[in-house]
C-alpha cells in the first residue's frame, strides 16, 4: 500500500530505533503515516532485531519509510545513525512501541514557528499502563520553559514526545553510545544548556509501559565512554547540576535493584552535592543496603504503589 501526503511535507524527519518490536512497530509506523502533515521521511534503524521486526517495516511499502539495518549497538547508536542520515532540519524521536495521535506533527510544526530559537520542543503525552490512558505529569503552559526547573518535578522532554534541531544535537555529540539508561536526559541536559526548550501541553503522544522489552530485567554494566558525572559543571547554573543529580540518583535506584551495588554506591558519593533530591538519595541508600535478592521486589512494590496513587490523582 502506498501512502501519500494530505498536505505538503514538513521540515521534520522522524527517527525510530527498532529492536524486537514485532508486535508494536506496525502500529507505530501507521500512526506516523496517517498524520495530517507527513514528515519529510521516516528513518527506521533496525538495531539487530531477531523477531521479524524489520520485515514488518518492509511490508508497509511506504515511499517515505527508509529501513536501515545494523548490528546491535544500542538505542543511542541507532538514533545517532538515523540523525546523521536524516535530511530534515528537525528530527522527531519516536520509539518502536509508542505512537502518535493524528495532528501531532502539525502541532509540532506550529511550535517550531512559535519558538524559532528553541533547540528542542516537547509535548504532553498519555501513558498506556495496560488499563487505560493516564495523562503524564507535564507543564500546563505553552511556550519556552525553564527546562531544568520544570524537570525537577515534571516531564518536559521524553523521546517519543520530543523534536530536536538535528544540527544542534549532532554538534553536541548526539546520544551517548553504550549508555543503557538516562541516555535521553544526557542529551537534553546538553541541549538545554545551549538553547531554549519549548513545550506544548497538547497531548497527542501515547507512551507505552506495557511493551515486552521496554527495559532489561537484570543488571548489565554499561559499555560506554560516557557518564552522567561528566555533566556536572560548577560553571553552569546550580539548577542544571541539581537536575543531573536527580537523573543520576533515579538511575542508581534502578541499577541497585538490578544488582549494581557498586555503581549505585558511586552515584551516591559523586552526587551527594545535591540539595533538592535528598529524599531520592535516601531511597537509593536504603535499597542499596538491602540484600540483592530483595531489592527488585521492594522497588517493584514501591513503583506499583506510586502508579496507583498517580492514577487516583493523589
Amino acid at each position: 500500500m502506498q501512502y501519500v501526503s494530505k498536505r505538503n511535507m514538513s521540515r521534520i524527519s522522524v527517527i525510530i530505533p527498532l529492536y524486537n518490536k514485532v508486535r508494536e512497530i506496525e502500529r507505530t509506523l501507521r500512526s506516523v503515516l496517517r498524520q495530517s502533515v507527513l514528515p519529510l521521511e521516516v528513518i527506521v534503524v533496525d538495531d539487530g532485531s531477531t523477531d521479524g521486526s524489520a520485515e514488518v517495516v518492509e511490508s508497509l511499502a511506504s515511499p517515505i519509510v527508509k529501513l536501515i539495518k545494523q548490528k546491535n549497538a544500542g538505542v543511542s547508536a541507532a538514533r545517532n545513525r538515523a540523525m546523521e542520515l536524516a535530511q530534515g532540519e528537525w528530527v522527531a524521536l519516536l520509539d518502536g512501541d509508542d505512537w502518535w495521535e493524528d495532528g501531532y506533527l502539525e502541532n509540532v510544526e506550529r511550535m517550531i514557528e512559535l519558538c524559532p530559537a528553541a533547540g528542542a520542543i516537547g509535548t504532553a503525552f498519555w501513558i498506556d499502563g495496560g488499563k487505560g490512558l493516564v495523562l503524564g505529569d507535564t507543564p500546563d503552559k505553552e511556550g519556552v520553559v525553564d527546562f531544568f526547573g520544570e524537570s525537577m518535578s515534571r516531564y518536559v522532554l521524553i523521546p517519543s514526545a520530543t523534536v530536536v534541531r538535528r544540527d544542534l544535537a549532532l554538534a553536541l555529540g548526539g546520544f551517548p553510545v553504550g549508555m543503557r539508561m538516562a541516555e535521553d536526559q544526557y542529551l537534553w541536559t546538553k541541549i538545554a544548556r545551549t538553547a531554549q526548550v519549548a513545550f506544548t501541553p497538547v497531548p497527542l503522544v501515547i507512551y507505552s509501559r506495557v511493551a515486552e522489552n521496554r527495559s532489561a530485567a537484570s543488571y548489565r554494566a554499561e559499555q560506554t565512554d560516557h557518564s552522567l558525572e561528566e555533566l556536572y559543571d560548577k560553571n553552569e547554573d546550580a539548577i542544571s547540576n541539581e537536575y543531573v543529580a536527580r537523573v543520576a540518583l533515579g538511575k542508581a535506584l534502578v541499577e541497585s535493584a538490578r544488582g549494581g551495588t557498586a555503581v549505585a554506591r558511586r552515584a551516591l558519593e559523586f552526587f551527594s552535592y545535591n540539595k533538592m533530591s535528598k529524599r531520592l538519595e535516601r531511597k537509593v541508600r536504603v535499597l542499596n543496603a538491602l540484600p540483592e535478592r530483595m531489592r527488585p521486589t521492594v522497588l517493584s512494590v514501591y513503583n506499583w504503589l506510586a502508579w496507583v496513587i498517580a492514577r487516583k490523582g493523589l
